[in-house]
């Protein structure tokens, strides 16, 4: 390119510098591109350890929001065990030992990895207060990845020990453990360690150390037990019928206890009865008229699991000092206990005493009389069919008095 009639020394040095502004154009351009590519590195890293933090954040989250259901399904089972033990707790029929001890890896569902162990430890001597430990968990193989402790203090309420159909008075030498239901009115001059209940007024000179409740429906109804049930045969545990061993008025014999033929040991009188001696009784008697104790008799009856202990048709009569009538489970009499004043006889009732038709125990001077609510020994399953079954229990409902976690 020729620059007018430049020489040839001037037209070089205006190349020259020509390439010169060219090059550093060319660095100033490149210089340029390379801060850009920078600026785009430098917020994808922001981008990206931003993005980091909130999928951290979020896995955090994730599994803290994992922990907290499973520890609330782990609550809510350990719940469920101490309903599953409050459940058999007030039915003992339903279980083969005295009352439900607990059991280890228990599960809702059947197949899933949720298991719980539950322990009942009675509250003795109060035989109506259990305290029940209920561990939940989780499996993972071998591992246990999630758990749940729970403590409580079940309450059977009411749990009734003396049941009385007409007006009654609780004399000075009468014991009551547990609660009592009259069906008319109730005069309490003795002793009731627990409620007392009554259809009509309550007039307390002794002590009540639970509720007084009047003008109340029974709590618990009677167990209703029939003669005709146990006069002949009978049915035990959806089995039989059975047959009973008839007794002579002024029977002297063994009570030989449980067999093949008599799996509950019922013994029926279809009349009155008297008993003289030391016996012991495993099973039930039915007495359909009088039931006499005299010369010496100090009788103990042990009912048969889930099974009653002792039915009378009319009055139970203490004839001479120094006798005891002691009965482990439930006992129904339509009438009278007539304690006859005799000095030293005792009446000691470790189950459940109902008396359907009359004023109760009476004539207690110089006695001693002790009733005990034990629903374990008191709670019946009967079978007036093969086909059908009665239950009763002294305790009407439960409920728990504190639940804590561990």
């Amino acid at each position: 390119m020729a620059y007018g009639g430049a020489s040839p020394t001037l037209q070089m040095m205006i190349k020259q510098k020509i390439k010169l502004r060219i090059t550093r154009y060319a660095i100033r351009n490149t210089n340029r591109k390379g801060a850009a590519l920078l600026v785009v590195l430098f917020i994808i890293m922001a981008i990206t350890i931003l993005s980091l933090g909130f999928l951290s954040r979020s896995d955090v989250e994730l599994a803290c929001g994992q922990n907290m259901i499973l520890r609330t399904q782990m609550d809510y089972l350990a719940e469920s065990g101490l309903e599953h033990a409050k459940g058999l707790v007030q039915n003992p029929q339903d279980i083969d030992s005295g009352y439900w001890t607990g059991a280890t890896s228990q599960q809702l569902v059947e197949g899933s990895n949720d298991f719980y162990d539950v322990t009942v430890v009675r509250d003795d001597p109060n035989y109506c207060n259990y305290i029940i430990d209920c561990n939940a968990y989780r499996r993972k193989g071998s591992e246990t990845v999630g758990r749940s402790s729970l403590a409580a203090e079940l309450r059977l309420d009411p749990c009734i020990a003396y049941w009385v159909g007409k007006s009654t008075t609780i004399h000075t030498e009468i014991t009551i453990n547990g609660d009592v239901y009259c069906d008319d009115d109730l005069i309490v001059n003795g002793i009731v360690n627990g409620d007392a209940f009554s259809k009509k007024y309550i007039t307390v000179n002794g002590s009540v150390t639970g509720q007084k409740n009047e003008s109340v429906t029974p709590p618990v109804g009677l167990p209703d037990l029939e003669y005709s049930d146990f006069s002949s045969q009978y049915y035990y545990n959806g089995s039989g019928p059975y047959s009973v061993q008839p007794l002579d008025p002024d029977y002297n014999s063994t009570f030989p206890g449980p067999g093949v033929n008599n799996p509950a040991c019922v013994y029926y009188r279809n009349g009155n009865l008297e008993l003289k001696g030391e016996i012991d009784i495993t099973g039930m008697l039915v007495v359909k008229g009088d039931f006499k104790l005299k010369e010496n008799c100090n009788l103990t009856i042990t009912a048969v699991k889930s099974f009653p202990a002792l039915l009378v048709g009319e009055d139970i009569k203490i004839e001479d000092d120094n006798q005891s009538l002691t009965v482990n489970g439930l006992a129904q009499v339509k009438k009278t206990i007539d304690m006859g004043d005799k000095t030293g006889s005792s009446l000691n009732v470790i189950g459940a005493l109902c008396i359907t038709n009359d004023e109760g125990i009476k004539n207690t001077n110089g006695c001693t009389i002790s009733i005990t609510a034990f629903p374990d020994k008191a709670a019946i399953e009967t079978w007036p069919t093969a086909d059908a079954a009665n239950k009763w229990s002294p305790a009407a409902g439960a409920f728990f008095r504190s639940i804590q976690r561990k």
